[in-house]
């Protein structure tokens, strides 16, 4: 007489996730107390020099930082939503004035497209803000 049980035929392994789940919230809770959040709201820029006679206040302001990028009111634009930002930013103003504030060192480019930006948005009068010397 056999009294042993017959093997079952059914031999799949048993996938246990609670501890995979443990796993993952322990990563998830590392990363988020280790992750810190910046947020650049205005670019550091160095003017360059001249003399010029102070103006009134700009009714907008762009600024180009040194390796090109760009911020509107102090927050940062990508190149290409700069048009549609000025737009959004001037939507019912009339007679309205761009101020830029190129650093000395922005590339010509960067600066050129902020002024073309300008007048597809239908900015008509243009400044550009620049340091006394000293």
């Amino acid at each position: 007489m056999n009294f042993r049980k017959a093997s079952s035929t059914d031999d799949t392994p048993e996938i246990n996730l609670i501890p995979l789940i443990d796993v993952l919230l322990v990563i998830l809770i590392f990363l988020a107390a280790t992750t810190t959040f910046t947020r650049e709201r205005q670019l550091k820029i160095s003017l360059p020099q001249a003399q010029a006679e102070q103006m009134s206040l700009p009714t907008l302001e762009v600024s180009i930082s040194q390796d090109g990028r760009y911020a509107i009111s102090g927050q940062l634009v990508s190149t290409a939503d700069l048009v549609t930002r000025l737009k959004a930013q001037l939507a019912g103003q009339t007679d309205s004035v761009l101020l830029i504030r190129a650093d000395a060192m922005s590339p010509h480019q960067a600066v050129v497209h902020a002024m073309q930006a300008a007048r597809e948005a239908g900015i008509s009068k243009v400044h550009f803000a620049t340091q006394a010397t000293q």
